[in-house]
């Protein structure tokens, strides 16, 4: 098991965000959380990642307590996260973006002895490659497609080494062309890096076709939680 979440509880004021959650995740598994807006589902994400602090509860990740860590510290024990709106760096090119996610994760500057382009450049083109980005490595961020800003950001999330992603909503703003493509590579990635996920999304086709479980969130809280075949 790669996560447990015990009687996770968070509230803002008289608003109840997330009320004694409960889930489990096993290795290489993809579990959706579903549910309407307001559930609590990115509150959820975000207690998991540590930006904010739970009220109670406790979460094991590879068997670890980090309840109390920082997302920092979270991030750099293997639990990496895109976010609904894409969060990456616009005014440097794809290849620096990876890189300098490379280097953050294992805590490195630049060495004015090196080339700069050199620090872990076969990573990085590792990376982009996975990602399908190769041909855009110089492009700025800021100038690329939804979808392709989409796959920066999971290269980002990638290049820490993860054994856990979350997904918020991994294809909103996306064409239907493209919402296949993202959720293919998604597959691929997690398959080929033996990466257990959870994701959040509100297109249903993609939760029934993707997800091996499904988690529904009402106020708060998990009602459901079972297979697609049962939560359908």
């Amino acid at each position: 098991m790669v996560l447990k979440v015990s009687g996770l509880t968070k509230s803002f004021g008289a608003l109840m965000a997330v009320d004694n959650v409960n889930l489990e995740v096993d290795e290489e598994e993809q579990v959706a959380i579903i549910g309407p807006n307001g559930a609590g589902k990115t509150t959820f994400f975000n207690l998991l990642t540590g930006y904010f602090p739970a009220d109670s509860g406790k979460v094991l990740f590879k068997g670890k307590d980090i309840s109390k860590l920082s997302s920092d510290q979270i991030i750099r024990r293997g639990m990496g996260r895109s976010f609904q709106i894409v969060n990456i760096y616009p005014d440097i090119s794809v290849f620096e973006s990876i890189q300098m996610t490379l280097l953050a994760g294992k805590r490195r500057t630049y060495n004015i002895f090196s080339p700069a382009k050199n620090i872990y450049r076969e990573d990085t083109e590792r990376i982009l490659e996975a990602v399908g980005l190769t041909e855009l490595a110089d492009v700025p961020g800021g100038s690329l497609s939804h979808g392709d800003k989409k796959r920066l950001e999971m290269g980002m999330v990638l290049a820490i080494k993860p054994k856990l992603i979350l997904l918020d909503e991994p294809t909103a703003g996306m064409a239907p062309e493209e919402t296949v493509a993202t959720m293919a590579l998604v597959k691929e990635l997690a398959e080929k890096e033996l990466l257990s996920m959870i994701f959040t999304e509100h297109d249903m086709s993609v939760v029934f076709e993707w997800a091996k479980r499904i988690a529904v969130m009402y106020q708060g809280r998990i009602i459901a939680d079972g297979k697609p075949e049962e939560i359908r």
